[in-house]
């Protein structure tokens, strides 16, 4: 015998159904889009500062390396969840969690525009807060650790990102953003912090653990990376420009692709849809 949401949320106190966290989704998407330009920037910088954290974080464990390969991944990608931690306990707009928001489009409950202007005031929210979160790292000479072995981490990272061709770049992009968005989706049927947090922690440490391509991470990742570069760390001009702006370019097309399959998988499934 199926038993209706409600009565599967009585028998589980504490969680959200699925069915209950797509409906909430889709409400959350119709606060977003209609979210005051102003309070939406701040938001989505605070977003782009707290994924930039978590970056750092992940920078400095792989600051020592003589650690493995497999500790590196693994124990990095834990360091890393610390940036998602913060946007969904503190509250931020994070734009690859938002593209769930086509949850609330394919419902109708928001239109092509409210969709496409919380998208693009968030991503260059995100971008600011991460540069930002660059400027203020640079100035307390965190790169410097270790006798500057963090800073050719730094260098190391954003080196990989932007020699990927562009067809494994994308789709490492799809898998980081379907990883992200069950992340979220986790996130959003917890009901206590504590619960959010070790929902966060495989599928975040996972994407990183991977190698996943996330637009935002490396808003902080691919800049950091040039200015230590700039400053003499590494092969002078192995991170240019113009691969910053390529690989976040289609970082951010990868990471909207893997949100959208995840979102509508949902919404067909669960979203409540009118029979008649």
């Amino acid at each position: 015998m199926s038993l209706t949401p409600q009565e599967l949320s009585v028998l589980r106190p504490d969680e959200l159904t699925p069915v209950e966290v797509e409906a909430k989704v889709e409400a959350l998407s119709q606060t977003k889009a209609t979210l005051p330009f102003a309070k939406c920037f701040v938001l989505a910088m605070l977003s782009g500062a707290f994924i930039a954290f978590g970056a750092l974080f992940f920078c400095v464990f792989l600051g020592d390396p003589t650690l493995p390969f497999g500790v590196q991944r693994v124990v990095g990608g834990i360091c890393f969840c610390l940036g998602l931690v913060l946007v969904l306990c503190c509250g931020a707009e994070l734009f690859t969690g938002n593209i769930l928001m086509i949850c609330g489009k394919a419902s109708k409950r928001i239109s092509w525009s409210g969709l496409f202007r919380n998208w693009s005031i968030v991503w260059l929210g995100n971008l600011c807060g991460s540069l930002l979160a660059v400027a203020i790292i640079v100035l307390a000479q965190i790169p410097a650790l270790n006798g500057g072995e963090v800073a050719a981490a730094m260098v190391n990272i954003a080196a990989g990102k932007i020699v990927l061709e562009p067809v494994p770049l994308f789709f490492k992009a799809v898998l980081c953003n379907i990883f992200v968005c069950l992340a979220v989706w986790i996130g959003f049927s917890a009901r206590t912090v504590v619960d959010k947090v070790i929902g966060i922690l495989l599928p975040i440490s996972a994407f990183v653990a991977c190698g996943f391509e996330h637009c935002v991470a490396n808003m902080f990742f691919l800049p950091m990376g040039l200015i230590q570069n700039l400053q003499g760390v590494g092969v002078p001009g192995v991170i240019t420009f113009e691969g910053l702006v390529y690989n976040i370019i289609l970082a951010t097309i990868g990471n909207i692709v893997g949100g959208v399959i995840v979102g509508i998988a949902y919404w067909f499934v669960y979203a409540k849809k009118d029979e008649s």
